[in-house]
């Protein structure tokens, strides 16, 4: 089924790599599919399957029958004359006669038919062209699954810094209400020149942030686009919400012991070894003789001059049965040697094959892990928003009424800008965490 699937994602590729209008906006899964056509290191990868389903049908025709044709014209300038003992025309012995054998043009066309009876390395051929393909099937879907992974974590930094800008305006908004309320008590007498200079330090570092957040909100979108193959010159509208994609990845896990064996890399790991079998049987299959059959055919007109075209040309036809059969005995063992580090080559992958496997169960925990944590901190980051918009509401009311000092104030709107920003980066999180993990286990959404 894997297979079929990724044959048929070739197809889908091909059908709508060019030509195609962009959407305005996009939702994840959305973007997750358009970038699953147009990214450029995903097109590649398929047009690299294609390439293998093409060598493995060029490796199964070397078995197949063989034929081909040949024509041969020759024109002698001056023919080559031939020296016999001229006893054999009546002429003295120990004399020789000058004879020109043969037309001075002819003409050879012929064709053969070649079949391949018996090659160990053919046989092993025909599996390394299977594993070859496996292998690009398994880049090609671990390409997939890397580019769900950066649009994924892509999309969501955008939706950050859009979530980002947008607070920051808003406090720089409130912010600029209480600097010029707290100017005209000044002026009026009602309030410290230290109260609005720990406003207008407030302001100026929170604007300092805002310019750095639109920068930094126009460059994630255009490394979204780069990711996606969007073009550049496009707007492009993000239709999903942070808060709700959080929302929507934080079910718990319940399988305490999953199944990895469809993990990627897991996979190329085991190709790795497979081809490394393929390898070893290949050196070894050297040592077997090789059978192969033909059957030659050829027509041979001569003449004195260019007639051949003329149909009352004579045609003189010849056939050819047979078999060639070639025994390799001796290499001074160089063929030994290649088996022998084929043979290390091996071991050294069932080795990468089994620390592969321990690797992926340490990441999968450790993946497990982090994505517990970051539901934790999302929970916590969420509470701790709510609980710093109070504390900060609460020394707006004081300070209005002179209970609290400016630097108070300062401190409460320090503390709300940093859960804030928390709060932001847990929701990210929580999201980009559970998509490395289903990618450990192959099972993205």
């Amino acid at each position: 089924m894997r297979k079929l699937n990724l044959t048929f994602f070739t197809l889908l590729c091909s059908l709508f790599i060019y030509g195609q209008k962009s959407p305005e906006s996009l939702t994840l899964q959305e973007a997750i599919g358009y970038g699953l056509i147009h990214n450029t290191n995903l097109q590649n990868a398929s047009l690299d399957l294609q390439k293998a389903y093409k060598d493995r049908w060029e490796v199964i025709a070397r078995g197949l029958p063989q034929l081909s044709a040949s024509a041969s014209y020759q024109n002698f300038i001056e023919q080559p004359v031939s020296l016999i003992p001229a006893e054999f025309f009546g002429g003295q012995p120990g004399e020789f006669a000058e004879i020109q054998f043969g037309t001075p043009q002819n003409f050879v066309a012929g064709a053969r038919v070649e079949q391949l009876i018996f090659d160990g390395s053919y046989i092993v051929g025909l599996q390394a062209s299977k594993v070859y393909l496996n292998i690009s099937e398994n880049i090609l879907e671990k390409t997939q699954l890397e580019i769900t992974k950066a649009i994924t974590d892509s999309y969501c930094t955008v939706l950050l810094a859009d979530e980002n800008v947008r607070l920051l305006e808003k406090n720089s908004a409130n912010l600029g209400d209480n600097l010029r309320e707290t100017t005209k008590l000044f002026e009026n007498g009602f309030a410290e020149e230290e109260d609005v200079e720990q406003l207008k330090l407030t302001l100026s570092k929170v604007n300092s942030q805002l310019d750095y957040a639109q920068n930094l909100q126009k460059l994630t979108r255009s490394l979204l686009k780069l990711t996606l193959g969007y073009p550049d010159d496009q707007a492009l509208i993000l239709s999903d919400q942070l808060e709700a994609l959080a929302v929507t990845q934080m079910n718990p896990i319940q399988n305490n012991t999953p199944d990895l064996s469809n993990n990627i890399d897991l996979k190329i790991a085991q190709n790795n070894r497979d081809s490394e079998k393929l390898l070893l049987r290949l050196e070894r299959s050297k040592a077997l003789p090789t059978l192969r059959a033909f059957v030659n055919g050829n027509y041979t007109g001569n003449s004195d001059g260019f007639t051949f075209l003329d149909s009352d040309q004579k045609w003189f036809g010849s056939s050819l049965l047979g078999v060639n059969l070639n025994i390799p005995i001796f290499s001074s063992l160089g063929r030994t040697a290649a088996s022998q580090k084929a043979k290390i080559a091996l071991e050294q992958a069932e080795n990468n094959l089994a620390l592969t496997q321990e690797q992926i169960q340490l990441q999968y925990l450790q993946a497990r892990n982090d994505f517990e944590l970051a539901v934790k901190n999302y929970a916590s980051s969420k509470n701790n928003l709510a609980l710093a918009e109070r504390i900060e509401q609460k020394n707006q009311i004081k300070y209005t009424e002179g209970m609290a000092s400016s630097f108070e104030l300062r401190q409460a709107q320090t503390q709300l800008y940093a859960a804030q920003s928390e709060y932001l980066n847990a929701m990210k999180e929580v999201v980009v965490k559970k998509t490395h993990l289903q990618t450990l286990v192959n099972t993205p959404n």
